[in-house]
Formats: C-alpha cells, structure tokens, sequence
C-alpha cells in the first residue's frame, strides 16, 4: 500500500508541475484512485482527523469567500484600491511595497487564508488601474501572507498545532517569533523589488488621471457596506477569541457568511459569486492523498529520519528541524505536515533540553516560509492561484516555485543566524 500511495502522490506532483493536466483533476484523479486501490477507506477520507478531508479549512474558506462576495457588491475594493494608488501616486513598486505590508500585518493578526482572500480583489484593481500585470503583485502577497502569518499563534494553521502540542501561547509567538518575521519581510521587498523590476513600469499619464479620482463614489451600497463592516469585524473578533468562546475559525466564520446573507437581502448568484469551486475541490484531493501518505507512515518515516540525524543535540536538531520542514513542506501542505511533526517534536525535545522551546520555533519557521516555494506549500497559495486563474491570470507551477524557491532559500537563511545567536550562542 505505501508503494501505491507514494507512487500516485509522486504522479499528481509531476502532472502539477509539468502542468499537463489541471491541478483539480490531477488530485481528485490521484484522491480517486487511493479509494479504489483500498489505500485509503471512505472513513480515512471523510471522517477521520489524521488522514481525512480537513472540513474546517474548507468550511473557514467558504464562509470568507460568502463574505468577500458579499463584500465585492458595495463598492469597497475599488475605494482601496483608488486610495491605495493615490498614496502612493501611482508608482508601481510603491504600491506594492504598500500591499506587502498590509498583508504581512494583517496575516498576523488575522490568518494568511483569510488575508489573500480580502487583499486579492484590491490587488486585480490596482495593477489594472495602474496598468502593470497583477501576477508579481500576487505572488508578493501570498509570500508576505505566509511570513507574516508565521509572526502569531493565529496567523498560521499550523502554528495552532504547535502551540497546542507545545503548550506556548499567544504571546511566546509575539516574543520568539515576531523579532525575525519583521527581518524577513523586509528581505521580502527587497527581493520582490529585483525579481519584478521589468513588472514597476511607471505610466505619468494614469498616475496624473487617478490623481483626479474621488474614492469615495466608488461606493455603491453604504447601508450593506456598514452591515458587512459589522459582520466581518465581528468574524475576526471571533476568530481571535475562538479557543476561549469554544467556537473554531470555521464556525465563526459559517455564522458571519450566514447572518451576512440574511442581511444583504442578495441572491444566491450573488453572494456565492466569490465561491472558488474549484479551489475547495482541489483541496479535497490533495488532502486525501495527504492523508494516505500519513496512513501508510511515509510521513512519519521521513519525520523519523530527520530525528535520529539529530544524535540528540538540541542545536543539530534545531536546523536539521529548520531545513528538513521546509523542505517538506514545500512538497506537502504544512499542515498535515506539522500534524505529524508535532508529536515527533514533542518527543524530541524532551530528549534535547530544548531550550526556550527552540525546537518548536525551528518547526514553525520551517514549516510556514517553506510553504512559500511551491504553489501546493501553503493553503493560501492555492486560494491565490484561484482567484488569479479566475480572474484571466494563470500561474503556471514553475512561475510560481521559480520565485517562491528564492524568497524560501533566503528567508530560511536568515533564520539561521537568528537562532543560533538568540538561542546557542548568547544563551
């Protein structure tokens, strides 16, 4: 069985990278075939938290994806995006450099997922106000989602999962982590600002014509705008207050879409307008095929590999830790990955001394940057690559990674030095 569940993960992997087939049917193809070789059974796949379909991810994205829609009918990402511009009078590696940064903060205090599905609309409205191609400005967002992210316990899935099975908090994460996520991002406009130099072309004419512009006619609908404030502030209100009101992010965000759409009075095709069928289908297969990687121990073998080349040294295993995470989980969604990480880690660090929980830090860094270098790394990569396919923009896999590898490599490095020094050498 593992043969089977290796050999159909490694097939979809290189039909997504050879971009042959559609991603969606690549992994429902894969997921499919699983069910019918028995690798995986219907309870592996629907009902069980280990190796099944992760239902709150996909719930949490429809309930946002209501609400963004719902949000799209007032009028209120033209108004960003014409204020966006104007701030930054029309320059184009200004405006990104803006986008970067209000999407690295708000990953941090939101979630990276629900970040690009607010920040992406705006960004298709800049880059067509300004006249430049939105990919760039795309691919820059969701790597700033995914650093950013990495900064708190919320901002990230599996930071959830590490500060659970770690026993850290909200504000371990502000103190350990946030010190360096502040150094990546500016690593990140550096970066953004030479490998998408031809895309910041100038253009005197549309900066001097939206110069001109009043933002505020943009906006078409106040009353339902003002309602869909109230509701969305209210859903990320409760996303930060989930582990103590008892309600996970997907049940908080469910209630938010369902009371919006009572409220807006809209009708279905409009409210489900934002819905990326597509996406969540994809998602679907790939967590089935996850899931049967996990169930037939590949996982955990290469988890278990990387622990013994640690040799019981805390400073050894807080890099190959570090480097094996991002690693893996470029080639896998990092959540499963840290799922099964996780109890590894656990024990590791027990064995190690673990000092100020470096391992667990070395786990985060590792597996949130390294979900920038492949379009499959990150959930919120794929919520962005549907919204750009929708949208007229394809980005191809190795458009993608051909970026993304870079941004990985030097954000990883730097985290070297930082650990070394606040945790090892000064400790």
């Amino acid at each position: 069985m593992a043969v089977i569940a290796i050999a159909v993960f490694a097939t979809v992997y290189v039909l997504l990278a050879t971009e042959r087939v559609h991603r969606v049917k690549a992994a429902l193809g894969g997921a499919g075939l699983l069910l019918a070789a028995g690798v995986v059974d219907f309870e592996d796949a629907f009902h069980s938290p280990e190796t099944g379909v992760a239902w709150e991810v996909l719930f949490l994205l429809v309930g946002m994806m209501v609400i963004v829609g719902i949000l799209r009918q007032t009028g209120v990402f033209e108004y960003v995006a014409i204020r966006a511009v104007k701030r930054a009078g029309g320059r184009p590696f200004r405006v990104l450099v803006q986008l970067v940064l209000i999407t690295a903060l708000a990953s941090a205090g939101l979630d990276n997922v629900t970040t690009i599905l607010l920040i992406a609309p705006v960004t298709l409205l800049v880059c067509d106000r300004i006249g430049v191609p939105p990919v760039p400005f795309l691919i820059a967002e969701v790597m700033a989602s995914n650093i950013g992210g990495t900064a708190t316990l919320i901002g990230d899935p599996p930071n959830i999962i590490i500060a659970s099975r770690g026993d850290l908090t909200f504000n371990d994460f502000l103190v350990h982590v946030t010190p360096v996520v502040v150094v990546l991002v500016v690593a990140l406009i550096g970066l953004c600002r030479v490998m998408f130099r031809s895309a910041f072309r100038f253009d005197p004419k549309r900066a001097a014509e939206l110069a001109d512009l009043d933002e505020r006619e943009a906006i078409t609908d106040r009353g339902l705008l003002l309602r869909a404030s109230l509701v969305l502030t209210a859903v990320l209100v409760g996303f930060v207050l989930s582990p103590a009101i008892g309600y996970a992010p997907a049940v908080v965000a469910l209630l938010g879409a369902g009371v919006l759409v009572l409220a807006s009075g809209l009708g279905p095709r409009d409210y489900l307008a934002d819905v990326e069928a597509p996406t969540l289908l994809f998602f679907a297969g790939l967590f089935v095929m996850v899931g049967a990687l996990i169930k037939v121990g590949a996982i955990d073998r290469l988890a278990e590999w990387a622990t013994v080349a640690t040799g019981g040294s805390a400073q050894t295993a807080t890099f190959v830790l570090l480097g094996t995470s991002a690693v893996l989980s470029a080639v896998i969604d990092n959540i499963p990955y840290v799922a099964t990480m996780a109890p590894l880690v656990d024990a590791l660090s027990r064995e190690t001394g673990n000092p100020d929980s470096v391992l667990w830090w070395a786990l985060a860094l590792g597996a949130d940057l390294g979900g920038n270098a492949t379009v499959i790394g990150a959930s919120a990569n794929v919520v962005m690559l549907g919204i750009a396919e929708r949208n007229g923009h394809r980005i191809g896999f190795w458009q993608f990674a051909r970026y993304g590898s870079i941004v990985t490599l030097v954000t990883v490095l730097l985290c070297v030095p930082y650990l070394w020094l606040r945790y090892f050498a000064f400790a």
